[in-house]
């Protein structure tokens, strides 16, 4: 049993703005027996983006549920960029790189490598997330740590490279130098 929520014109976002899906992976969660500030924080900071959030939603840590999820929002929905939160450590339940990486079709390793090397200054524990980011078809996916201070840490790291990424996955042919 999961949570889901569309958000508020999930159909039509403005033209050329970006459509966001966040994923929360969570057993309690997914049983309402958690609060999702993860999710919360990655919403707003999602919200600093041109565009909208077109779906949320908490699932289980269950690779083919999240491998699922993962295909759904890509070539249904056709999110321009997914968000996932939680599931990146070592606990035996921990499955969302795995999925992510059954689903994509080429990594972008500057992102996590990134991601991990902001924390590191941060937290020594930093060093145990697995995150992956890749992307599917046109779709960016990029898997954050399950806490929300770590969502905001390594989403703020990231952030000011997803407009240029969504825009290149979309067909920009302008040049990525600067002039």
């Amino acid at each position: 049993m999961s949570q889901s929520h569309r958000a508020r014109g999930e159909t039509s976002p403005e033209k050329g703005a970006y459509r966001v899906a966040l994923l929360t992976m969570s057993d309690k969660g997914a049983r309402g027996e958690r609060e999702d500030e993860s999710g919360r924080v990655m919403r707003e900071m999602a919200e600093t983006l041109p565009g909208e959030v077109v779906f949320y939603e908490i699932i289980p840590d269950e690779a083919r549920i999240i491998e699922e999820k993962l295909c759904e929002l890509t070539d249904g929905l056709r999110a321009d960029l997914i968000l996932t939160t939680g599931g990146t450590g070592l606990a035996p339940r921990d499955v969302t790189p795995e999925a992510t990486r059954a689903v994509i079709d080429r990594e972008v390793p500057g992102m996590a490598e990134a991601m991990r090397a902001a924390s590191m200054a941060q937290t020594p524990h930093a060093m145990i997330s697995r995150a992956v980011c890749g992307v599917r078809k046109r779709t960016l996916i990029i898997n954050l740590p399950g806490s929300p201070r770590a969502v905001r840490e390594n989403l703020a790291v990231i952030l000011p490279a997803l407009t240029h990424a969504i825009d290149k996955l979309r067909g920009d042919p302008s040049d990525c130098a600067a002039p």
